[in-house]
């Protein structure tokens, strides 16, 4: 991905720098600057509240980001003038492209003790003026969407524009108050600014949006910009959570009357020389990238590394009739958030310390204090991994999933399973943990959404062999799809075709990957690549994946959700099924040979 950012960004850059290159600023028009607009934006929180991360514990944290925002807007407002065109006015925005909370030990921390939340009341005290809708936001249902909007004190307009929420009461009621909207008007200094919103297609995919229903992007963001300039707007900025900032260098060509982009999702951290950048990061790309709007128009577009780790900042000067003239390179870039003995360190805001960072600090010592059980082996949860390749950490997960399952089903009346599948985008710990005591803490870390065990019966192998073809059908991009499974062991080609699904998940292009698969008491199921003829299976999965989260081809089938998280199923599995051990006999480091790529 980043090496198309790369390639799109140097053809605008050489076509933009031909026309647009002046002194102290990138130029793109004659006309002399009225209003200089500093951008302020994030995205990608994602429940980060505390900090960074293990190891850069002294970057992010939302106590110091608010400080580093409230500083950079005074200094937009009162400090000294861009270098360029002096006497024009100034105005600031603080804007969110999504992902504004996730699942994860912080963010149950944050919800436990109701409305307000402790994200939302971080989130209202930054201040912002508009926060898109992210795909994340929806991981707990529209319910819970709904109660963090709730939560703010100072309402904040929601945007999407290609969000249908009519079968949604709640999010609809606020539709119709006007707090959720396709696009909204903020005034900056007597200037009206048009904010538009958008959030990604592959959401019914890749989230729980339920009855939501989502609706093409580029046609339902040209109508908002067009009602907007039909009532005098004449500075637009587009704010999107499309997955991957190249997806907006694409929308943007698809669009007409487009003064900025923000993109958001991708988790790029664009950045300039000399920009003083997080210890390890490395830019994607310049800031901002340049697009090619329909109507011809240099459209800058920016995005920034997530985990409130940076402010994104662009300083953007218009002319009396709201044309965009400069970018002022000097006041544009990533803004670190820092503390510790960082040079450019911030004491954090002394109100988020106290009413959101220590609760959270206290609920977190109360998870990792609680030990379950003691690993003899590091267990891989590594993003590149668990999307790629079997690990034995996720070998433990979809066992979890199997044993758990085999326990309630009785209770539920339904078979009992002989396999599992979870996919590897539901493991979010992104790390090795290593051997030693295993908390609940680290559970939450591992799985932290809101999945709930289930059963899937009746499935034909036939369609069995769909879902496999679906788990491998985008290992090269590193996709969520990915499984990690239980019951089972199965090879597949990479040579082979990829299978591919419409949107109901019927199969459109037939996958030839998958080229054997047996199961763990010898029965086989697929043999070179073909279906052999047997009973039905039973499956142990998540909720998500039965719904068609991922794309998984289960068009429907009726499944039983068990009462029980699969963070909750991991616990109780290391507990009781385990008796508290994680042996490195059962769960060797790369795993036991379950899946196999040839």
């Amino acid at each position: 991905m980043f090496r198309r950012i790369w390639f799109v960004a140097l053809a605008t850059l050489l076509f933009s720098t031909q026309v647009l290159a002046a002194p102290g600023g990138k130029q793109v028009h004659e006309e002399r600057v009225d209003f200089w607009l500093t951008v302020l934006h994030n995205n990608d929180g994602e429940s980060r509240l505390l900090n960074a991360g293990s190891g850069l514990e002294d970057f992010g944290g939302v106590a110091r980001f608010k400080v580093v925002v409230d500083e950079l807007k005074r200094g937009a407002l009162t400090g000294p003038p861009p270098a360029v065109q002096r006497g024009a006015k100034r105005g600031a925005l603080m804007l969110s492209s999504g992902d504004n909370f996730l699942p994860g030990p912080e963010f149950n921390v944050s919800i436990a003790g109701g409305v307000p939340f402790l994200d939302t009341i971080a989130l209202d005290a930054i201040g912002y003026d508009a926060i898109v809708i992210g795909n994340h936001d929806f991981d707990f249902g529209p319910d819970t969407l709904a109660d963090f909007i709730s939560g703010f004190s100072q309402p904040v307009p929601y945007l999407s524009a290609n969000l249908d929420f009519s079968d949604e009461p709640r999010l609809q009621a606020y539709v119709d108050s006007g707090r959720i909207a396709g696009s909204v008007v903020i005034k900056e200094r007597g200037e009206r600014i048009g904010i538009v919103g958008a959030t990604t297609p592959a959401l019914p995919f890749i989230s729980s949006p339920r009855r939501v229903v989502v609706s093409e992007v580029a046609p339902a963001v040209q109508t908002e910009i067009d009602a907007l300039e039909a009532r005098g707007i004449n500075k637009i900025i587009v704010v999107s959570h499309l997955q991957s900032v190249a997806e907006d260098l694409t929308l943007a060509g698809a669009l007409r009357g487009v003064d900025i982009m923000i993109a958001g999702g991708g988790d790029e951290l664009l950045a300039n020389p000399g920009d003083l950048l997080i210890p390890g990061d490395e830019p994607a790309g310049p800031y901002p990238l340049w697009a090619t709007g329909a109507d011809g128009a240099a459209i800058p577009v920016v995005t920034t590394s997530g985990n409130y780790k940076y402010v994104g900042r662009l300083a953007a000067g218009f002319d009396r009739k709201g044309r965009l003239v400069r970018i002022d390179e000097a006041g544009s870039g990533p803004v670190r958030v820092a503390g510790g003995a960082q040079p450019d360190a911030v004491t954090p805001d002394p109100y988020l310390q106290s009413v959101v960072i220590e609760p959270v600090i206290a609920g977190l010592e109360a998870l990792a204090a609680n030990t379950i059980g003691v690993s003899a082996v590091p267990l891989d949860g590594r993003r590149t991994s668990v999307r790629t390749t079997e690990t034995n950490q996720g070998n433990l997960i979809a066992d979890a999933l199997l044993w758990q399952a085999r326990q309630l089903a009785p209770a539920f009346g339904v078979p009992s399973p002989v396999v599992a599948l979870q996919n590897g985008g539901g493991i979010r710990n992104d790390t090795v943990i290593a051997a030693g005591n295993i908390t609940e803490l680290d559970t939450f870390s591992m799985l932290p959404f809101a999945n709930f065990t289930s059963v899937i019966a009746g499935i034909p192998r036939d369609q069995f062999k769909q879902l496999l073809e679906n788990a491998v059908s985008r290992v090269e991009r590193g996709d969520g799809r990915f499984a990690q499974v239980a019951g089972f062991s199965f090879t597949w080609d990479p040579v082979g075709t990829a299978q591919v699904l419409d949107a109901a998940g019927q199969v459109v292009t037939p996958g030839t990957r998958v080229r054997s698969a047996t199961l763990d008491d010898g029965t086989v199921l697929i043999a070179n690549g073909s279906v052999v003829p047997g009973a039905a299976l039973s499956i142990a999965s998540i909720d998500f994946l039965a719904r068609g989260g991922d794309q998984y081809p289960y068009r429907g089938a009726p499944f039983t959700a068990l009462g029980v998280t699969y963070q909750q199923a991991l616990r109780n599995y290391i507990e009781q099924g385990l008796g508290g051990s994680i042996s490195a006999a059962d769960y060797p480091e790369g795993g036991s040979g379950r899946i196999t790529r040839q």
